[in-house]
């Protein structure tokens, strides 16, 4: 009997302990399971992006009215999970969700703000690859950015009949649901439906454009290089296409119908252009560059493959710009907002080395010293606040940055210097001590103080 009762026991004591264990093991299984953050952490834009997962293409199928100005679009991310999920969120400004679905299962969403937070029926564990399709619809309302107080951004109406999105930094939640941030880089396909008659322009390669019944067509656009979701374009309107493959890239340009021969002629220089930069940095890298022309566009911007100007033709400086921002800025890309100066101040030196190709050491010492003269008084562009993002220090001591490192090193190692920066990074993230690294480590020199001075430097340091 005493036998008995010890086993007994036993038997109760293992059924206890075995039921503890599932619970904790349950417990632990539960609490391993996290919300996806609502941001990325940039100092800048704390709730731009979105943590827990990884976007690895985007899908977007969008009809437009432009009668009505709506947009009904459905939009397919393929991401994987970077921790177990219970819930994630996508940025997404106004505009009405009708759907959500999670491995085509429905799931449950709410809105907070600019957040669009997603349930699904259940959770994802790190490392699944999964996909969420968004239904939405409305008319796409214009954002207004601190860092761009003169424009609006966002899908908008630029003229009467011509429509584009520009996104630079936070615009692109106005038209579809993105890990907004550019640490989250993804390919893209585009799918849009306009009215016949119109012709709807957008990043990467014209695929495929489908004549619809209803008097619509679709056009078909492919971007199958990484794009930060700040980069994508579409722009709508009765254009004319130009295109030119006699060089080793081919170029694709819109304008709007009726422009002026004096302003398609101001694009004929690209070719020049992209053979110079390609010579100097490496291949580009993309399948092809063009220009969209949008009547009532109040400036120029890249995105990437396509960058898009008002109707008139650009002076060259303007085209050049742009055109570097390819490699630096859509390839080689910020981490964090705050090191925007990778991009402006790289562009903005690179019209330095144009004038020099053209014109000449002098022509690129007055350009320098311009830039000095008319940065004397501002601040130092190496952690600029949001209402700086793109103030002219950025553009003009950015630029300075890249001379006085070249008079530091000289012209062999710096050129190297870009060319190694650029292939070690294409298609990918970088900060500031990314490129000090590589520039420390091709010339073997000690450049904190340089770099120091004139990136956080309260006085303008002076030129070498």
């Amino acid at each position: 009997m005493t036998s008995i009762r010890i086993t007994a026991v036993k038997l109760h004591l293992l059924s206890a302990l075995s039921l503890m264990l599932l619970m904790f093991a349950s417990s632990a299984a539960v609490f391993a399971q996290q919300p996806g953050a609502d941001g990325l952490g940039d100092r800048l834009y704390p709730r731009l992006g979105n943590g827990g997962y990884d976007v690895r293409h985007y899908s977007i199928d969008l009809a437009f009215k432009p009668e009505s100005k709506a947009i009904a679009a459905t939009a397919l991310l393929e991401a994987v999970a970077l921790v177990d999920l219970a819930s994630f969120n996508l940025d997404l400004y106004e505009l009405t969700v009708n759907s959500v679905r999670v491995d085509d299962i429905r799931a449950a969403f709410t809105r907070e703000e600019a957040e669009l937070v997603i349930s699904p029926e259940a959770y994802i564990p790190a490392g699944a690859a999964f996909q969420v399709a968004i239904t939405y619809a409305g008319v796409p309302q214009p954002i207004a950015d601190p860092a761009v107080p003169w424009v609006k951004l966002g899908w908008q109406e630029w003229a009467d009949g011509y429509f584009a999105a520009v996104s630079q930094p936070s615009g692109s939640m106005n038209w579809f649901p993105c890990n907004n941030h550019p640490l989250d880089k993804a390919t893209y396909s585009f799918r849009i439906t306009v009215p016949q008659g119109l012709t709807a322009v957008a990043n990467g390669v014209l695929r495929e454009t489908i004549a619809n019944d209803n008097d619509t067509r679709v056009f078909v656009w492919e971007m199958q290089q990484p794009m930060a979701s700040y980069l994508a374009l579409v722009a709508i309107g009765d254009f004319v296409a130009a295109r030119d493959d006699s060089g080793s890239v081919p170029i694709r340009n819109f304008f709007p119908v009726g422009a002026s021969d004096a302003s398609i002629a101001g694009y004929a220089v690209t070719g020049d252009m992209m053979a110079w930069l390609t010579e100097l940095l490496g291949p580009y890298p993309f399948a092809e560059y063009g220009v969209v022309a949008v009547p009532g566009f109040p400036g120029a911007l890249e995105s990437q493959s396509l960058s898009i100007f008002g109707a008139s033709g650009p002076a060259d400086s303007v085209l050049l710009h742009e055109l570097l921002h390819q490699w630096f800025g859509n390839s080689v890309t910020l981490a964090h907002w705050s090191d925007i100066w990778l991009h402006e101040g790289f562009a903005t030196y690179f019209i330095a080395l144009w004038r020099e190709k053209q014109f000449g050491a002098d022509a690129y010492s007055t350009f320098i010293n311009a830039l000095r003269t008319s940065a004397m008084a501002l601040k130092a562009p190496g952690n600029p606040e949001k209402s700086e993002l793109f103030a002219w220090s950025v553009y003009a001591r950015g630029a300075l940055v890249l001379h006085a490192l070249r008079g530091e090193v000289g012209d062999e190692t710096f050129f190297e210097i870009l060319r190694t920066f650029y292939r070690e990074n294409a298609y990918s993230n970088v900060d500031t001590a990314d490129f000090i690294a590589v520039a420390e480590g091709l010339s073997e020199a000690e450049l904190e103080d340089l770099f120091a001075a004139w990136l956080y430097g309260e006085r303008i340091p002076d030129l070498p």
